[in-house]
């Protein structure tokens, strides 16, 4: 009797999820460091590499970075559904994001790097998302 089990734990919404966490909740976390002295939603950030981040981009960091790690521990199904949401709010702030730049609604302090990074990431997490395994 020969039986196919798919081995969950290496499922690539799991994988993903879980690797797109811990590198969020690490750039959150470098971005307090480079944020000293920045105002909470400062239009304009410090800069970590080429991205402009304030304290509360670090914030929001480090949260979808926690969703998504948290999703891919709880298991495939979680993972998938997370992945497809955070997708989802990230291709809406991509995209809101090529308005705001440049105007007091700019609360992240959005570059046209972080408007670069927020659109691929949408892309790869929608991507997986809709394989659901």
């Amino acid at each position: 009797m020969g039986t196919s089990v798919q081995s969950t734990s290496t499922s690539p919404n799991r994988v993903l999820g879980a690797l797109f966490g811990a590198v969020y909740v690490l750039v959150g976390l470098v971005g307090f460091a480079v944020t000293a002295g920045t105002g909470f939603a400062a239009t304009e950030g410090s800069h970590l590499l080429i991205f402009e981040v304030n304290p509360l981009h670090n914030l929001v960091h480090i949260g979808v970075g926690a969703l998504l790690g948290l999703a891919a521990w709880r298991g495939v199904k979680y993972a998938a559904g997370v992945n497809g949401l955070v997708g989802g709010i990230y291709l809406l702030v991509g995209v809101l994001g090529l308005f705001v730049t440049s105007s007091a609604l700019n609360l992240l302090a959005l570059n046209h790097a972080d408007n670069v990074l927020h659109l691929a990431s949408a892309a790869v997490l929608l991507g997986v998302s809709l394989t659901r395994r």
